[in-house]
């Protein structure tokens, strides 16, 4: 990996496209240190400490901390996450859009438009929310009308802002700018988990007890849980690369033809399927849409304790088993969606078939194709599974624990993430620099 970094830091263009990138994440970390006036933060930080292990704590993680300070950024990503993921399904759904998104780079640049103001909207919703959950645990100081358009015009347009430098990072960085937003902002949040383990280490951490008050964790216990927890995340990471590297090669046998006094054809190759085609998307896109009932329920009053809707909102708290199980069938789910638009068996059929290429005991056309999907099925099944149980596991050993690990509860999503934005951007990095050293066909 480092001597990928060295090598490409030699190409001119690839060096510019690399400096380009870190400029707008340190542009970003910036933006997310940036506070927003009429804020109480020894009040937002008592707020941010009572909700350990719940669904903000994952907000929390996704933003940089930017969340629990309440910055220009709080927000994060969040927003375009989501646009995108309405905008994918609706172009499945609604033929003008679907007809948009199969005429090319025009159509592509109307629906991207189109995502922007559908992200806006998100943000100002999103901002909304977040004000009056602030407001309802008297974190806001000022809580005149100004004031009130002030924070949420300001957390509107970091979201837009954010979404901007995103797009900045596809169109002249390297790598995805919503994956290396999320990496970054991940990164930024190491020194909090070693603060985690050095606690439970020193005999300062925590756990719930069975009459739900709070105990501190024995020092030698606190070691073997920290113990433990390193070469979890140890062997997460070797599982996740693993994973990643892994694929189903499918033979393909391609007939002799002939063109002219020349015989071309007549050779074996294979068509790989990787075990983890789709990335890191499927974490993004299942934890987007599971913390989806915590921002509705900024909107609406606190529910008293006991009640339907205080239990309901309870369901999707990271200390919850219906959370952990959500959370690994979303990641199945939107594995298998999000490999129905970016992979078309029929296409590499007719491909294949074009070229005069067959898989073995296989007829060329349809029957290529349902072979293929088939195959593509089970790997994809495989694959989302792993990254499933990678993400879920540290939450239910967070329950089982009673929220002892709570630092840890989302280190499986994390490591996902920041493991599948490395991965991809070396792969990426090391395609463009085969296309800049490929010489022709003449030489």
């Amino acid at each position: 990996m480092f001597e990928t970094i060295k090598n490409a830091w030699k190409i001119a263009d690839l060096k510019k496209k690399l400096l380009f990138t870190v400029f707008v994440l340190v542009l970003y970390r910036i933006g997310s240190a940036i506070p927003v006036p009429y804020m109480d933060s020894n009040q937002l930080s008592l707020y941010m400490s009572a909700t350990g292990g719940s669904i903000f704590q994952y907000l929390n993680i996704i933003t940089g901390s930017a969340f629990s300070n309440a910055t220009l950024f709080a927000l994060g990503i969040n927003p375009y996450i989501t646009a995108s993921i309405v905008m994918q399904l609706l172009c499945i759904a609604i033929p003008y859009l679907e007809n948009l998104s199969k005429e090319g780079e025009e159509g592509k640049k109307k629906i991207n438009q189109i995502t922007r103001y559908v992200t806006v909207g998100l943000g100002l919703i999103t901002a909304i929310g977040y004000y009056n959950i602030l407001k309802s645990n008297s974190v806001i100081i000022d809580t005149s009308f100004f004031a009130a358009v002030v924070i949420i015009a300001s957390y509107c347009a970091g979201s837009a802002l954010v979404m901007w430098l995103a797009e900045k990072i596809n169109e002249n960085g390297i790598g995805n700018g919503i994956s290396m937003i999320l990496f970054i902002n991940i990164i930024s949040r190491l020194p909090s988990m070693a603060s985690s383990l050095i606690a439970m280490v020193t005999g300062n951490g925590q756990y719930l007890k069975a009459d739900d008050t709070v105990g501190q964790i024995p020092i030698w216990l606190g070691i073997i849980l920290a113990i433990l927890a390193v070469v979890a995340m140890v062997a997460m990471v070797g599982l996740i690369v693993w994973i990643t590297h892994s694929e189903r090669r499918i033979p393909v046998q391609y007939a002799k033809k002939v063109v002219g006094r020349k015989m071309y054809g007549g050779q074996s190759s294979n068509l790989p399927i990787k075990v983890n085609m789709v990335g890191v998307m499927p974490i993004i896109f299942a934890n987007s849409i599971i913390t989806i009932p915590s921002t509705i329920a900024m909107f609406c009053p606190t529910p008293a304790e006991g009640s339907f809707w205080d239990g309901f909102l309870g369901l999707f708290q990271a200390d919850s088993w219906f959370y952990a199980i959500l959370t690994l069938v979303l990641i199945v789910a939107f594995a298998y969606f999000y490999i129905s638009i970016s992979f078309n068996p029929i296409e590499v059929a007719n491909n294949m078939k074009a070229n005069g290429g067959f898989i073995p005991g296989i007829r060329p056309g349809r029957p290529t194709s349902e072979y293929i999907t088939r195959i593509l099925s089970r790997v994809t099944f495989i694959g989302a599974l792993c990254l499933g149980v990678v993400a879920v596991l540290p939450v239910i050993a967070n329950i089982i624990a009673r929220g002892a690990l709570s630092g840890f509860a989302f280190g499986g999503s994390s490591i996902i993430i920041v493991c599948g934005v490395v991965l991809e951007t070396i792969r990426e990095i090391e395609a463009q620099m085969t296309m800049r050293h490929y010489k022709g066909f003449l030489e």
